[in-house]
């Protein structure tokens, strides 16, 4: 009996051990991190308008460099987010809704994890539709062949990353980069004529001119953090960079050229700061546009610049990508972190063209070209107002925020200014945070309603399309989504 009880004391000994052991082995098997990137072309053909400016669009007639849909995805063991940062002005959500829909019938993925934007680049065709019917509301028109063809180069990207997934490690920083961000809207000096397409005056004017006599303030700000997320294999090796740093775009090309812009020069430039060339699976560096709506690179108050073409993007890639090296040689990279997401939908009233609005636009169109405009652009703000006519009452637009360890992400579909983006900083409940801009969508520009009152272009009915509140209740409704995070 003694042997027995022996034996059966020394079996249940052998079982709990057992126990232990494949739980703490499934337990470490759990907290594997993993992360895997890619890049897709997404060059449109030759020949399409290069859209981004005023007028009528030049049709591209040279490719500079290729457009890409670059492709990051995480993956803590349980949950997997997904970003796609995509080389184009700005992309309707009907696109990127597609692409979400083809990824989640391949992998089952919940379309809340997934964040594609835009980057902003002025150098590429339209993904908002054929001509200047996407400034209307077409929801329900199918994808024209270049937005299918984007979107389906979108999901090919992110297969491809979650094929290149392995056990990684993850880390984060913030640097500062001032010396390129200038705000681009001017209150200027009084008795300064500042007329705007729909007869009247403002109080800020964009881009008023370097060396313009008659700038009085800055009518807003500028956020001059570079924030990045690194992901290198378990032995060092540079997997992807992701980065947010809030520049409009840089431009100083030919204007029929196809580029992805300094977006594009910083990834270049990242592979080559850190050794990361000629790998398998190649490095992916990737620049996202944070809050730039208000933000460009020219400086008004100095002289003006006389440069080869594409030379200011690569000294601004070059000094952004230096800045987020000098940061990540000193960040601790770790093995593990929990990844959540969470999405809501927000609806915002449209701003609509009144009874008074529409017959002066009607009357602008009715007149003969020989009569000299009131303003440049009075005849296309006048077609634009009449277009927001088709748009309905309401919009719902996607807010989305990520988490990564004590990272916080936000999402906005907008091109949205600076000083939105520093208020989303300072009252999230991470640090660090930053602002991802012309995500899940594109719908115009977001100034703050204090901005609304200066008006300026940022402001007009079609380039801003939404309620002068919206940009406090999408700042509500992200703290409000980073809370569900906690």
């Amino acid at each position: 009996m003694k042997i027995q009880r022996w034996l059966f004391r020394m079996t249940c000994c052998v079982i709990v051990a057992g126990y232990f052991s494949v739980s703490m082995e499934a337990h470490a098997q759990e907290k594997v991190f993993r992360a895997g990137a890619s890049v897709s072309n997404i060059t449109p053909y030759l020949g399409d308008g290069i859209v981004g400016n005023f007028g009528t669009p030049p049709p591209a007639m040279h490719i500079h460099d290729q457009l890409s849909a670059r492709a990051l995805v995480l993956d803590d063991g349980t949950n997997k987010l997904i970003f796609v940062l995509c080389d184009n002005v700005s992309i309707n959500r009907e696109v990127f809704d597609e692409a979400k829909k083809l990824i989640n019938e391949k992998t089952q993925l919940p379309k809340a994890n997934m964040l594609m934007a835009a980057t902003h680049t002025h150098s590429g065709t339209s993904a908002g539709g054929e001509g200047e019917k996407r400034r209307g509301w077409h929801p329900d028109e199918p994808l024209d062949e270049y937005q299918r063809f984007l979107a389906h180069r979108i999901a090919d990207g992110v297969q491809v990353a979650i094929n290149n997934l392995e056990p990684a490690k993850i880390g984060w920083g913030t640097g500062s980069v001032p010396q390129h961000l200038f705000n681009r809207r001017w209150k200027m000096k009084p008795g300064t004529p500042t007329k705007n397409p729909f007869g009247g005056t403002d109080q800020a004017v964009m881009n008023p001119g370097v060396g313009n006599p008659n700038l009085l303030e800055p009518a807003g700000t500028t956020d001059p953090g570079v924030s990045f997320i690194s992901v290198q294999s378990v032995s060092g090796r540079p997997i992807a960079v992701l980065a947010n740093y809030s520049l409009h775009y840089v431009g100083g090309l030919p204007d029929n050229h196809i580029s992805a812009d300094y977006f594009a020069v910083f990834a270049d430039r990242m592979q080559e700061l850190l050794k990361a060339d000629r790998q398998d699976p190649p490095f992916v560096g990737i620049m996202s546009n944070g809050t730039s709506g208000d933000v460009n690179n020219i400086n008004v108050k100095g002289s003006p610049e006389k440069l080869p073409h594409y030379q200011k993007m690569r000294l601004v890639a070059n000094d952004v990508a230096t800045e987020v090296l000098r940061v990540y040689k000193t960040i601790k990279h770790q093995d593990w972190v929990g990844l959540k997401a969470v999405q809501s939908e927000l609806s915002l009233k449209v701003r609509r063209p009144d009874a008074g609005l529409v017959k002066w636009a009607q009357g602008v169109l009715s007149r003969p070209d020989s009569i000299k405009p009131n303003h440049p652009l009075e005849k296309t703000y006048a077609q634009r107002s009449l277009q927001m006519q088709e748009w309905p009452d309401n919009i719902s637009v996607i807010l989305q925020a990520f988490r990564i360890g004590d990272l916080g992400i936000a999402a906005i579909p907008f091109e949205t200014f600076a000083e939105t983006g520093l208020e989303i900083k300072a009252k999230s409940p991470f640090n660090p945070s930053f602002t991802i801009e012309l995500a899940n969508g594109g719908y115009g520009y977001l100034p703050t309603p204090e901005q609304h009152q200066l008006g300026g272009y940022e402001t007009w009915l079609s380039t801003n399309r939404v309620e002068t509140e919206a940009s406090r209740k999408i700042v509500a409704e992200l703290l409000l989504l980073f809370s569900r995070l906690k």
